[in-house]
């Protein structure tokens, strides 16, 4: 990939069709598993012995792909080089009972999930997707992506204060989506109307991991579509570049120093305290499995590690317009800048300086900008699966990311260039 003169209109394309295609976790493995296989990687299975060969591998788990690709003839302990992202979003979840509803209503019970802009979720056209477990332990995806359920507002008549008192919003009681009509409500409605969507018979489904999702598309935006307004940016942007990266990389055909891999984890928004989130076992395990499969020792486990590079791809705060003041005044990120580099003393990010001039020196291989992003002092400053990777594993890790405005709302906005140029640099990182 080079750097575009404005911006690699199929690579945005691409994305927004990536988007649309991942409204939940599950649906967003499958998608990267897709292209990844479309450039010769095959899924392994964790339970199955796992061979040394060469190519290109995967492991899925519920909502987290880890995949690499081994070239020929590479050293046990090879080090890696990682690129780290997140596949959840801030949402509402559905519970386990989630039939519920009052006054003539029919409403869905549900749970907030991570930390959402509540009020991004009011009003809008909502749709239904997840994984649904099976009588036989199976799994389905299921993705309901026309008009379903509404968080309807309180009409101004009834709170008269709302613009000058500010909008206040009880999580239990506030947040419930309406879906129809009906006085009678009963258990296993909404179970029964997506088993009948997903062609499945009655009482086949005896688990779900469910959640809404706003059904407006991504689009351009701007009087020269130079933004990109969409759902779920942070963080299927950097899931989407890693897995553009990582593809091309494979198809470039050029020696490889180390051994590129994409790892994708779920539960970033709640802690990552998961078998499938980053502060899990499952990146360190297939890493280590890699080595140990290619005839390796755990010397070279270790020499493989101490080598190793990770970047942590997230989102990161663009500065605003309306609000500039909350942000650092020496350090404003612009969208279509390029990608940032995220730094915070105190670890929140795990950025330090021999990482900064890793990351340099991709971009500038690269031929792409990139901009410094540090916290306000008087403000909290947020974190994600970096420090987590750099402290459990023991890997070099880098925090960089996308500057966009609107973090965590149903919709999101950022440059239309940035996309592309984030995964230029990730190319030229995984290939050293």
């Amino acid at each position: 990939m080079s750097a575009p003169s404005r911006f690699d209109r199929g690579h945005t394309d691409d994305l927004m069709s990536f988007l649309t295609a991942s409204p939940s976790p599950y649906h967003a493995v499958a998608t990267a598993a897709e292209r990844l296989e479309k450039a010769g990687f095959r899924q392994v299975a964790e339970t199955d012995a796992w061979d040394g060969t060469s190519g290109g591998k995967y492991v899925l788990r519920g909502g987290a792909i880890v995949a690499w690709y081994v070239p020929e003839g590479i050293a046990p302990h090879t080090p890696f080089r990682i690129v780290g992202a997140h596949t959840d979003s801030p949402n509402l979840r559905v519970k386990p009972l989630p039939d519920t509803g009052a006054h003539g209503w029919r409403q869905v019970a549900v749970e907030i999930y991570g930390g959402p802009l509540l009020n991004s979720w009011l009003d809008r056209d909502l749709g239904l997707s997840g994984r649904l477990t099976l009588r036989d332990g199976s799994t389905r995806l299921v993705d309901i992506g026309r008009p379903l359920l509404r968080v309807p507002q309180l009409a101004i008549h009834l709170d008269r204060a709302v613009n000058t008192d500010g909008l206040k919003l009880d999580k239990q009681r506030h947040i419930q989506p309406i879906w129809g009509l009906g006085g009678d409500v009963r258990d296993g409605d909404l179970i029964a109307f997506l088993e009948e969507e997903s062609g499945l018979s009655a009482g086949q489904v005896t688990g779900w991991d469910l959640m809404v999702h706003s059904i407006e598309p991504p689009a351009y935006l701007g009087r020269d579509e130079e933004l990109l307004a969409g759902p779920r940016m942070d963080n299927l942007l950097s899931v989407h570049a890693g897995t553009a990266a990582l593809a091309a990389v494979v198809t470039n055909g050029a020696a490889l120093p180390y051994i590129p891999v994409l790892a994708a984890f779920d539960h970033e928004e709640n802690g990552s305290q998961s078998d499938t989130g980053a502060d899990g076992p499952l990146l360190g395990t297939v890493l280590e499995r890699s080595v140990f499969a290619r005839g390796g020792s755990y010397e070279d486990r270790a020499r493989a590690f101490a080598g190793t590079v990770c970047l942590s791809s997230d989102t990161g705060h663009a500065v605003h317009p309306n609000y500039a003041e909350r942000h650092d005044p020496t350090h404003h990120p612009r969208v279509n800048g390029g990608p940032i580099l995220k730094v915070n003393v105190n670890n929140r990010y795990a950025t330090d300086g021999s990482g900064r001039a890793v990351f340099a020196a991709a971009c500038e291989k690269a031929g792409v900008p990139f901009q410094s992003f540090v916290s306000n002092n008087s403000m909290p400053c947020g974190t994600t699966i970096g420090p987590i990777t750099a402290a459990r594993h023991g890997i070099r890790t880098v925090d960089i990311g996308v500057a966009i405005l609107s973090m965590h709302s149903a919709r999101e906005l950022s440059g239309a260039d940035d996309p592309y140029l984030l995964a230029n640099a990730l190319v030229a990182f995984l290939e050293g």
